[in-house]
């Protein structure tokens, strides 16, 4: 009896301790550094967390080699719900479908909560006579093009590979450690082409430097109403998003992982955080944690085939 007794009792203090979460800050590392947009959502969505669940979310940026830092710490942490992560496209998509046994993106995680997603935006400077796609592949054929990347392997490099192998396309990648750098080449000349996420490109699209030609995404962006989407301009397949969520250690429990995500879904149907995504280019994307797993699992499939058909690996 007594040993029956204990176990009820410390079957009911896991319990107790489960359904109190958090009952102490919680640690939100962001694999990127201060000021990018992993972190800006990142603290964005923690403070509101930290409001709507009682305890301090606390963000600790772990940049360096393209978010892998983070997600092998994250990895390692215990999986009692004190050690979460923005996992985004880079870390949970990009990075593993070209950077061979970093680790798995669902099987070493726990996929919690989408936060959302903002389109990207094919780029010309403005010197460029081209005012479409079509337009585009025409002039890469007559007179050679360049395009800048933040590096090999990410977003905007796969995006690119992408385009010119369904446009069958000639175009030179230029690599640049930052989307910036790439952005001030295209301003003297030396880069035609870039893919960046929108909220990054409109500085330079409202200021006149870069022109966009299409969206990714299925509907065109409330900030460029008059660019159409890649489908519309004639290419299927480009749906891929600049996306931000949550994620965990693997086997987290059942129950916090729930009473997060409930938590998060009920923050992005609030009227302020809907004004702050608008003001970042995002769409608020509420899903359910088994969702988010499988949004996960087919953007790597899909970046895999993405790296395979243009012969793309990253160290």
């Amino acid at each position: 009896m007594l040993l029956i007794f204990a176990l009820l009792l410390g079957t009911s203090s896991l319990v107790i301790a489960q359904t109190d979460y958090p009952n102490r800050p919680v640690k939100v590392i962001a694999p990127q550094a201060t000021g990018g947009g992993v972190d800006i959502v990142g603290r964005f969505m923690s403070d509101k967390m930290r409001q709507a669940m009682g305890q301090s979310f606390i963000i600790d940026n772990q940049a360096g080699a393209g978010g892998a830092i983070a997600a092998k710490l994250t990895m390692r942490a215990p999986a009692d719900g004190y050690t979460l992560m923005i996992g985004y496209v880079a870390t949970h998509g990009t990075n593993p479908a070209v950077k061979k046994n970093i680790y798995d993106s669902v099987k070493d995680f726990t996929p919690i909560a989408m936060f959302g997603g903002t389109p990207n935006v094919i780029v010309v400077a403005k010197g460029v006579p081209v005012k479409n796609l079509k337009e585009l592949v025409a002039y890469s054929k007559k007179q050679p093009l360049n395009y800048g990347t933040s590096g090999i392997g990410t977003l905007n490099h796969l995006l690119m590979e992408q385009f010119k192998f369904a446009a069958s396309m000639p175009a030179l990648m230029v690599p640049y450690k930052s989307i910036g750098q790439a952005f001030t080449d295209s301003v003297g000349g030396s880069i035609q082409v870039i893919f960046p996420g929108l909220s990054a490109a409109m500085p330079h699209i409202r200021n006149g430097t870069l022109i966009p030609l299409a969206v990714t995404g299925n509907t065109r962006s409330s900030l460029l109403p008059d660019t159409p989407t890649f489908k519309e301009s004639g290419f299927e397949g480009f749906e891929g998003l600049t996306w931000y969520g949550l994620v965990g250690p693997a086997k987290l429990p059942e129950d916090i992982k729930k009473k997060i995500n409930s938590e998060v879904n009920k923050l992005l149907a609030q009227a302020d955080v809907k004004k702050f995504f608008v003001e970042q280019a995002l769409t608020p994307m509420p899903m359910s944690p088994e969702q988010f797993e499988d949004y996960m699992t087919k953007e790597v499939v899909h970046w895999t085939k993405v790296a395979k058909d243009s012969n793309i690996t990253a160290e």
